[in-house]
């Protein structure tokens, strides 16, 4: 009888602990599920009681641009130029552009743009004011160059001179400053 005692006490004890142990890992898991709960509650309470009208929409029409811009341009003497337009904030610009050639430089312009609402252009203006470029926004994502009067290239070349947003194209290919 001894040994059955002996034997019942070993399995009454390791069922003890085995019940203890899973009892403990379910109010483990049920504690956690509780806090995530108690989180996401808290997390949307606090969403509600914010004011989002202010992000929603931005007042300047410009800051719907900010990003980088690029494309590969036609050119006469070349095989063509890789420009990449970086429209910055407080209306700066960066404008890259790199011919086509073994062994070419970038060149750099920096400066200021304007956006017109009326007539959907973009107008950028050099530091040194020696030069002043002109895009038509055909959408979001895409701006076409104009002629230096400001009238549009032939519709038929006219996607020879865009530029991409490059957050809209499948494959890009851009400077790395």
């Amino acid at each position: 009888m001894r040994i059955n005692n002996k034997t019942f006490k070993k399995r009454f004890t390791l069922i003890s602990f085995g019940l203890m142990f899973s009892v403990s890992q379910a109010m483990a898991a049920t504690d956690l599920t509780a806090q995530e709960n108690f989180i996401k509650a808290r997390i949307k309470n606090r969403e509600q009681n914010m004011d989002h009208s202010a992000h929603v929409a931005p007042i300047d029409k410009s800051l719907d641009f900010h990003g980088i811009f690029y494309g590969y341009l036609p050119c006469t003497t070349c095989s063509g130029i890789k420009s990449t337009l970086s429209l910055k904030q407080k209306n700066n610009y960066l404008l890259v552009t790199q011919l086509a050639k073994e062994s070419s430089r970038e060149t750099y312009e920096k400066g200021k743009y304007d956006w017109n609402e009326d007539t959907h252009t973009l107008i950028l203006t050099a530091k040194d004011n020696s030069n002043t470029r002109k895009y038509q926004i055909k959408d979001e994502g895409t701006l076409i160059l104009l002629n230096n009067d400001g009238s549009p290239v032939s519709k038929s070349q006219s996607d020879d001179y865009a530029l991409i947003r490059s957050d809209s194209a499948k494959t890009r290919e851009v400077h790395i400053h």
